[in-house]
């Protein structure tokens, strides 16, 4: 049902939203700016719930917690094991850190106990697409700007690739509020936060699968789920 719902306010925050832009001027990739007024914006404005998704996101400081090449406690992103530690799970913890925003968020995605970290992100992939990820509310995603455009609202996104070696890792990014245009969009993608090789906390889209070639764009999918009303204030 709300999953409905939500269909309805996109769609119908869409054709206002064109509406809108269809008498702007038109944006070019080379004329674009890093901060753009909601009017212009590709995805809409930022809601009271968006800027608490960004707020949650920052709060995390990804850029200083689920760092690569240590072992990490998954809900933290801090390290706990020292960095003589030869065990597994050491590599990257995209997976980990997406999984700990939904934490946050009152949101359940595939996660410890229930999946070790080890290759958890092409799990994760795999587990968006089944039936018990549709009864925990996940739904498929179609495009770039629906899914910048859900965030702007407050929803939490996610944009994942499953590696066609099961042996490798896939990767996993989460979606922020941006008020991108959308020759930037175009350009970059989405706004996004990721652990990884690279822990971006505000990054795009485009920069985050050059680890994985073939996954950007055509190889992701996108997947989202709202955000429960007592986390989003």
């Amino acid at each position: 049902m709300f999953q409905h719902s939500l269909r309805k306010q996109v769609v119908g925050f869409s054709f206002v939203l064109g509406a809108v832009l269809l008498a702007q001027p038109p944006v070019h990739a080379q004329e674009a700016a890093p901060v753009v007024s909601s009017s212009a914006a590709c995805c809409g404005p930022i809601t009271p719930a968006g800027k608490h998704l960004a707020e949650t996101i920052d709060s995390m400081h990804v850029e200083e917690n689920w760092l690569p090449h240590v072992h990490i406690e998954w809900k933290t992103g801090a390290q706990d094991e020292p960095d003589t530690y030869k065990g597994p799970d050491t590599a990257t913890h995209c997976s980990a850190f997406a999984a700990a925003v939904g934490l946050r968020l009152g949101v359940y995605m595939l996660r410890p106990p229930e999946h070790k970290l080890t290759l958890l992100a092409s799990a994760q992939t795999r587990w968006f697409h089944t039936p018990e990820a549709a009864k925990a509310g996940w739904f498929p995603v179609s495009s770039m700007k629906q899914a910048q455009m859900l965030a702007n609202l407050g929803n939490l996104v996610v944009i994942a690739y499953e590696s066609p070696d099961p042996s490798k890792p896939g990767h996993i990014i989460v979606v922020r509020p941006s008020l991108k245009t959308d020759a930037q969009l175009e350009k970059d993608g989405p706004e996004i936060a990721q652990a990884g090789t690279h822990n971006k906390n505000d990054s795009v889209a485009s920069q985050s699968f050059g680890s994985h070639p073939g996954a950007w764009p055509n190889g992701v999918k996108i997947y989202a789920h709202v955000v429960p009303e007592s986390a989003s204030k």
